[in-house]
């Protein structure tokens, strides 16, 4: 299929409601702190897909849970609190979703970033917010934002950096399982979301140079011992990273990412009607620092990492997990690692986008600890 032939499908609400409405019924993202009930009252009431109708709405409905916050924090409750800061989150981060592309949702996920802040330092351990010095170009940030957690320990921690997708960003990252597992973790947002300081680009891994270099600085970090999980189009990053910056690190996980075919016109056309919900491909649109579907459809070929000649490099232990019926990215991508470069590891399952089931999680932690603590 040529590039010309593709045209732009718009789900319908309907559709995006069921879709949607599952996932909330199974606390699935983007909705792990929200409640079902409230989720399709909410989805009764819009009348479009409209980026500011959406945010609105969702936003309205984190208004009750910032006022709990603000009274448990008053009463000395941090349970309470922590648990209304997690809701009030939620629903602001439903209502930036897929990605923050509009006045309404910007200012969505500022107030969702705020609440989750709140939410964090009343966690065991708490949430560190730092930021890492970023010397990019000129029209670039000066900093990249992490969010640290790190396990009560004396010694210097192995550390994962753990970033996700075109749609969910640091705070969405969870770091429990590696918590428990003796690892630090630094989430941060993968170039071209959130706060990353560059779009993404053909170079724009650059970025985590900043990363690497400021774990080095950190007494309680252990720069010889660093991992990277990458979910879903973090996964395209991550598998980038494990061949252009070998060095840096021990072991690299790609769940669910891409790398070639899912950026040909093809898989574009067919990805439309698969179980993303609605905007993926502009959504990865704002990701890659473009913005339209015609934008995508046009410029997608180039961020092959094929075309660009890296699979056959020298390549840091890489596990390659997903499902094999992604209709996200292609499990052939992830074939196509395998036929390249470097023995790598893989592990796929027989669901959809990032390969999720009871075993997956455990799987890639006890994977990532033989290697970042054995």
């Amino acid at each position: 299929m040529t590039k010309a032939a593709i045209q732009r499908y718009v789900r319908p609400l309907s559709e995006v409601r069921t879709i949607m409405l599952e996932r909330a019924r199974e606390q699935r993202n983007p909705f792990d702190y929200t409640e079902p009930g409230e989720v399709a009252r909410i989805f009764d009431g819009l009348t479009s897909l409209d980026r500011e109708e959406w945010a609105a709405a969702f936003s309205r409905a984190a208004a009750p849970h910032v006022e709990e916050a603000a009274k448990a924090e008053a009463a000395g409750d941090v349970d309470r609190a922590r648990a209304a800061h997690l809701r009030a989150y939620g629903y602001y981060r439903v209502a930036r979703y897929p990605a923050p592309n509009s006045p309404a949702k910007r200012e969505a996920y500022r107030r969702s970033q705020e609440h989750y802040l709140a939410a964090g330092r009343l966690l065991d351990p708490p949430i560190e917010r730092v930021e890492m010095p970023f010397h990019g170009r000129a029209e670039e940030g000066s900093h990249v934002v992490g969010l640290l957690r790190r396990p009560r320990a004396d010694a210097r921690l192995p550390v994962l950096i753990n970033f996700g997708g075109i749609d969910s960003f640091k705070e969405e990252r969870r770091a429990d399982p590696f918590l428990a597992a003796g690892l630090a973790v630094l989430a941060v947002d993968m170039p071209g979301v959130a706060d990353a300081p560059v779009a993404g680009s053909e170079d724009a891994e650059r970025m985590f140079d900043a990363v690497f270099d400021w774990i080095a600085t950190r007494r309680d970090l252990d720069d010889g011992r660093v991992g990277v999980i990458g979910g879903s189009t973090g996964g395209y990053w991550a598998a980038k990273l494990a061949h252009t910056h070998k060095e840096r690190l021990c072991a690299v996980v790609n769940q669910g990412g891409c790398a070639h075919f899912a950026f040909l016109p093809d898989w574009v056309e067919k990805s439309q009607h698969g179980e993303y919900p609605f905007e993926l491909a502009e959504t990865l649109a704002c990701a890659f620092g473009l913005s339209t579907f015609d934008d995508w459809v046009e410029n997608a070929p180039r961020f092959s990492l094929l075309t660009q000649a890296v699979l056959d490099r020298p390549c840091a232990p890489l596990l390659c997990v997903n499902g094999i019926h992604d209709s996200v990215f292609p499990i052939a991508d992830h074939y196509l690692l395998l036929q390249h470069g470097d023995p790598k590891s893989a592990r796929f399952f027989d669901v959809g986008h990032m390969g999720h089931t009871p075993q997956t999680t455990p799987i890639i932690v006890n994977w990532l600890s033989a290697r970042l603590r054995g």
